[in-house]
This record gives structure tokens, C-alpha cells and sequence, in this order.
């Protein structure tokens, strides 16, 4: 969710002798503070994640917006920078390829989200779904329905356990724009797939509450319902 700043903002925080963009992450999060006070918020460098007691969470990115309907936010890492991102032509993407494969896009999306929060991942949530566009476009079972969720999951974390953690960036679906995360999720994609093929084997062999207490070290309490 992109929360749109006063553009003047911008340019007093440009003027920052050092990290700047940190600066106006923490200034928008004491200031969310006041209306969630009751919420847990956490910054990752890019976004201000709210997450509510209901479990509901949601990644904000405070941003100027741009002639072109682009936005610039903030990048707090490695000493600050700004950088750009146009959120209707990703989310137009999104949509139109998840129309192409029974919603399981979306889904698989909001899955991965649990994932991160359940295994404190440090990947971004435009990273979660930059991976996810590109890794279903393939999937041999993306027009399958909800029985096929195990499998997803399991060739989902293999498919990004096999990434190059040598890559620093990817190309974020409709806009192009790069999205980061050199190194940062492959290790535990790898421990969670194996763990997803413990759960998905205890299944198939009748073992019905192995299968759930795996699924749950993967994804939480919430998960399977």
C-alpha cells in the first residue's frame, strides 16, 4: 500500500546530511504510532509493516508522487537512496496473470506473506510477489484448485531455494522496476521445502496431524485453519 506524502517532505529529508530516507521511515511511523498505538509496526528499510492483533498485517510505503503516476519512496539500506516504483502497472500485471491461473497467484502471495512473518524472512513484500508472477507462469499445476496447495508451496520454496544468491535484483512485474534481495530468502526457502516434504509424505500416509503441525512450523498457527 503506498501512502502518499506532502511533497515538500521530500525535499527536506533529501537534505539530510546522512541517511535521510531512515529519518522519514521513523517520522512516518511515530506518526502511524498515534492512530495504531495498540498494533505492532516495524520498518524493514522500504515499508512500515502494521500488524494488528486479528493477524491482519499490512506493508505500508510512504511515497511522492511523480508526474506519470510513479511514485519515489524511501530505501534505507546501505546508507539511504531513493527510488521509484508504479504500483497500477504492477498490480495490472498481477491481476491479469492471476485471472490466467484460478486466482492462485494472489493466493500464493498472500501464503509467502505468513511464510516471511512466521520465519522472519527479510524479503519484501514486491519481492514476494515479483517472485511468485514469475515462478507460476510455469507451474505445471497453476490451473489446478485448492487440493494442489501443497504442492505449490513445496515447489515454490524449491523453485526459490534454487535462485542465485548471487542475483541483487529482479524485475518487478508491469513496471520493470528492480527489486533487491541479494542472498536473503534462499536458505530458509530451502529449510522450509524440506520441511514441506516431511508434511506433504506424513499426508500421504495417513498422518493427518504430522501433516498439519508441519504445515504450521512453515506458516503458523493460522495455517491450515
Amino acid at each position: 500500500m503506498i501512502f502518499q506524502l506532502p511533497s515538500d517532505l521530500y525535499f527536506q529529508y533529501d537534505a539530510y546530511g546522512s541517511n535521510g530516507q531512515s529519518a522519514l521511515l521513523q517520522a512516518v511511523k511515530q506518526s502511524m504510532r498515534r492512530t495504531y498505538s495498540t498494533s505492532y509496526l516495524g520498518a524493514d528499510g522500504q515499508v512500515i509493516q502494521v500488524n494488528f492483533t486479528d493477524r491482519l498485517s499490512f506493508e505500508v510505503v510512504p511515497g511522492f508522487l511523480n508526474d506519470g503516476r510513479s511514485y519515489t519512496f524511501p530505501n534505507a539500506n546501505n546508507g539511504g537512496s531513493w527510488r521509484t516504483t508504479n504500483p497500477r502497472a504492477e498490480i495490472n500485471a498481477i491481476r491479469t496473470r492471476n485471472a490466467t491461473c484460478n486466482g492462485n497467484l494472489v493466493r500464493l502471495c498472500r501464503m509467502m506473506r505468513s511464510w516471511k512473518r512466521k520465519w522472519n524472512v527479510p524479503i519484501g513484500g514486491l519481492l514476494i510477489d515479483t517472485l511468485a508472477y514469475q515462478f507460476i507462469a510455469g507451474w505445471e499445476y497453476r490451473l489446478k484448485s485448492y487440493l494442489y496447495y501443497d504442492f505449490m508451496a513445496r515447489d515454490f520454496f524449491g523453485w526459490l531455494a534454487g535462485q542465485s544468491s548471487d542475483q541483487e535484483f529482479w524485475r518487478a512485474p508491469g513496471s520493470g522496476q528492480y527489486v533487491y534481495g541479494k542472498g536473503l530468502f534462499q536458505y530458509k526457502a530451502k529449510r522450509c521445502y524440506n520441511i514441506a516434504l516431511e508434511a506433504i509424505d506424513a499426508d500421504s500416509s495417513g498422518y493427518s496431524w504430522t501433516a498439519k503441525s508441519r504445515w504450521r512450523e512453515i506458516f503458523g498457527t493460522s495455517f491450515p485453519s
